[in-house]
């Protein structure tokens, strides 16, 4: 049996009211929507939906994985592998990411599903992200937000078995961004949902549904894409589903259309309610549709603790204006900085590559204390032994806040600047930046965790590493 082992989610902690936006458009809206840090992309929100799909899974047996994403970090250079270095999965696996296409996310479980039963990998994690940028006072900017899922799919302790699919591929354009473009393009609304989405989807689901000999009545769940709460509904009741009963949230007043992430993300919300023998209809939309059929096992209930959807849902801060969402995604010409550009190298990067994309700290063996140096010391600065050090991922440990300092000055798009020094639960300090945090609330000795975060982007290239937050 070869299906979906483990699941996780990541939705950012902003929010940003639909209310707030058409106050500065003079229109209405109700509702939210999930908006990235300005420290967050498509890759780290990858990273933390794999931590909650990951759990504490040896991760040395993971055999590839998959980031599909339309909004990756670079256009040249491949994300995925970025992704491996910082959950510090092994070297020797497949690594592959999956674009242009609302669609790649299930391209990618179709990928994996392939590979766990071709025999070439026993174990598979599909990431999914995006991060799409809205065009000011467009539809799209009320309709979009920000989220990940992932999914670890094999062949052992599967917890949603594949019972078919069927997949339709369509040259149809409804929206697109060509390498030139900033922003989203689209046709008139009428014509791209009556001749695409509103005939490709229900084809699809209707084609597998009639191959399968099933009903919608044989379902507990229907999970599919919509571009929005009006036609989610719409097609439901075309294809015979009660959308009271049957229908999945979609999180449209809460979240946003999350792109590609959009129906996974659906999927591992359903998957928080499911329980063993329940039968889900799930399909992904874009350039044609991937339809699936899943039967949950009785392994969903040993799934473990995650904080998926529904507890990601409950974290939130409101964003304070819209103008500090145009900081966020630099939607505006600024006065040039008055200070020297930030600088980065490349080399030091790389050399210190394991450290600063895994954190990874070194526990002396002779007196067991854990250091975390940049660049990696040879002396133990305690005992003072000489090279004999082993690695230590301190990326999943919890911490405390020793002391901190909250700079107003500073070149961040987050006022103010909170550097703080952490210990780590088990051993290690580490000195670092505080991210989606209330500054009223931040006080010695408070609960902290590490989270990959994008410092800054100096010399053209984006230079991650962990913050911490609440």
């Amino acid at each position: 049996m070869v299906g979906i082992t483990s699941c996780g989610a990541y939705i950012p902690i902003y929010r940003l009211s639909r209310s707030e936006i058409a106050r500065v458009w003079e229109g209405s809206g109700d509702g939210e929507r999930a908006v990235a840090n300005f420290d967050e992309d498509s890759l780290t929100m990858g990273v933390e939906a794999a931590i909650d799909c990951l759990g504490d899974i040896d991760r040395d047996l993971i055999d590839g994985l998959y980031f599909a994403s339309t909004t990756p970090p670079y256009r040249e250079k491949q994300a995925a592998s970025i992704l491996a270095a910082a959950l510090a999965l092994r070297p020797e696996i497949f690594t592959a990411d999956f674009t242009d296409s609302l669609r790649a996310g299930t391209s990618a479980i179709r990928a994996a599903v392939d590979a766990v039963r071709a025999g070439s990998a026993q174990r598979v994690l599909v990431v999914i992200a995006d991060c799409r940028l809205p065009a000011p006072n467009s539809e799209f900017e009320r309709l979009f937000g920000d989220g990940a899922a992932a999914f670890l799919i094999g062949d052992s302790e599967v917890i949603l078995d594949i019972e078919a699919s069927y997949s339709l591929a369509s040259e149809f354009m409804d929206v697109w961004r060509r390498e030139q473009d900033t922003y989203h393009r689209t046709w008139e609304d009428r014509f791209v949902l009556e001749e695409g989405y509103q005939k490709i989807l229900p084809q699809a689901v209707a084609k597998l549904m009639n191959d399968c000999g099933l009903t919608p009545q044989d379902f507990t769940r229907a999970i599919f894409y919509a571009p929005d709460a009006r036609r989610h509904t719409q097609v439901a009741r075309s294809l015979g589903f009660d959308a009271k009963t049957q229908l999945q949230d979609g999180m449209f007043d809460t979240v946003g259309n999350t792109g590609a992430a959009f129906a996974p993300m659906m999927l591992v919300a359903a998957l928080e309610e499911a329980g063993p023998g329940d039968r889900l209809l799930f399909a992904s939309y874009g350039d044609g549709c991937d339809a699936y059929i899943f039967s949950v096992t009785s392994a969903v209930e040993k799934i473990g603790d995650r904080r998926g959807i529904k507890r990601h849902l409950e974290s939130k801060m409101a964003l304070s204006s819209y103008g500090k969402y145009v900081r966020f995604r630099n939607l505006m010409e600024w006065e040039p900085e008055r200070r020297p550009p930030e600088y980065s190298s490349l080399t030091q990067y790389w050399r210190d590559r394991k450290e600063i994309m895994a954190l990874v700290g070194h526990k002396c063996r002779q007196c067991g204390h854990i250091q975390i140096d940049f660049p990696v010391q040879r002396i133990c600065s305690w005992c003072q032994a000489k090279d004999d050090f082993e690695s230590v991922r301190l990326s999943d440990k919890k911490g405390t806040l020793f002391t901190f300092s909250m700079d107003e000055r500073a070149r961040v798009l987050d006022l103010p600047s909170i550097m703080c020094v952490v210990d780590l639960e088990g051993g290690g300090r580490i000195f670092t930046q505080m991210t989606d945090r209330d500054p009223h609330e931040v006080k010695v000795d408070m609960p902290v965790e590490p989270t990959f975060r994008n410092l800054h982007d100096g010399m053209g290239f984006h230079n991650y590493f962990w913050k911490v937050r609440p």
